[in-house]
């Protein structure tokens, strides 16, 4: 008899993405929406699919609130997937065939495509883009107080799954703008906080303006970004900024700090 899957996602104003991420995974056994507070209706999207919705606010962190949905799941493996993330039906297909057993492996990498400026990206670094998002319920939590990108820690050895997980990123480059100016203060908050705040010059000038110029050349040039065209010019150029911008805030926010205690 196959194994049973819950599909964990949080959600926070995922009216525009939430029922293409359900469509796409309704045929797991348990869907569980943990949200924090939405204010459109992606509650009752999320209902309409029949999940079990939860609330947890204010929202505590990424990987806080994603160990969160992991820990109201009740299948024998977990799937964590983003709101605005799809499974295809080639990697359904291979889900179901993990679920059918016995499972060679405890947790798997699933490879993500992601849909930026209305093009998939396929070079870059940006594809495979290898997510650790399929494992078995109590092998694997997610790594806490360290901002968005934080991912699930599994003490053994993952296997590769093949189907692609769709991630419809940033369509339009006003939101890319707006998240990665979010997620920089995130970041630079959490750098502030581990002391990387560019004290010196040297560090400044490396963490500030070196180390994003050295970012777009290697991912550009020597990882082909460049053959995404357009999308992929902005893509790497922009990113390069969201380096500069964290590491500049994290900076601020120790001068801002140093003022206030008078040192």
């Amino acid at each position: 008899m196959p194994e049973t899957l819950s599909v964990a996602t949080i959600a926070f104003n995922e009216s525009a993405n939430i029922a293409r991420t359900l469509e796409s995974v309704k045929w797991a056994d348990e869907l569980i929406i943990l949200d924090s507070g939405s204010t459109d209706n992606t509650v009752a999207i999320a209902e309409s699919y029949g999940a079990k919705v939860y609330v947890n606010k204010p929202f505590p962190g990424h990987g806080e609130q994603k160990n969160v949905a992991i820990d109201h799941c009740t299948s024998d493996w977990i799937l964590l997937l983003d709101a605005d993330e799809v499974i295809t039906p080639e990697l359904a297909k291979e889900i179901r065939q993990v679920l059918a057993g016995p499972a060679k492996h405890d947790a798997y990498w699933i490879p993500r495509l992601n849909l930026i400026f209305g093009r998939w990206i396929r070079h870059g670094g940006f594809y495979p883009d290898r997510k650790l998002r399929l494992f078995r319920r109590g092998s694997a939590r997610l790594s806490e107080g360290v901002g968005p990108h934080s991912t699930p820690q599994f003490a053994g050895t993952p296997g590769i799954l093949k189907g692609d997980m769709l991630h419809y990123a940033y369509p339009t480059l006003p939101l890319y703008l707006e998240h990665m100016n979010r997620y920089s203060t995130e970041m630079g908050r959490l750098a502030a906080a581990k002391g990387k705040t560019s004290r010196s010059l040297f560090a400044f000038l490396w963490n500030v303006v070196l180390n994003p110029v050295a970012t777009f050349t290697y991912n550009y040039f020597f990882r082909l970004g460049f053959l995404d065209g357009r999308e992929g010019l902005l893509l790497h150029l922009y990113h390069s900024g969201y380096v500069s911008w964290k590491y500049a805030k994290a900076w601020e926010s120790a001068r801002k700090a140093s003022k206030q205690s008078g040192v």
